[in-house]
């Protein structure tokens, strides 16, 4: 799998009007509130998910 997901709303105004931005991978750019933003996956956490008795995840 080559192609990274895309971010569906700006994480500051809500919009769906989002492009990829011009500084590289990662960025996004909202024509909306003209804000630009960075995602970056940064990694596994260490305890992994963790199972209660109802058998849903712990937050």
């Amino acid at each position: 799998m080559s192609e990274r997901a895309a971010p569906f709303y700006c994480p500051y105004c809500g919009d769906e009007d989002l492009r990829p931005g011009e500084q590289g991978h990662g960025t996004w750019e909202c024509r909306a509130c003209n804000r630009g933003f960075q995602l970056k996956f940064t990694g596994l956490l260490a305890r992994g998910l963790e199972r209660s008795d109802t058998g849903g995840d712990r937050a």
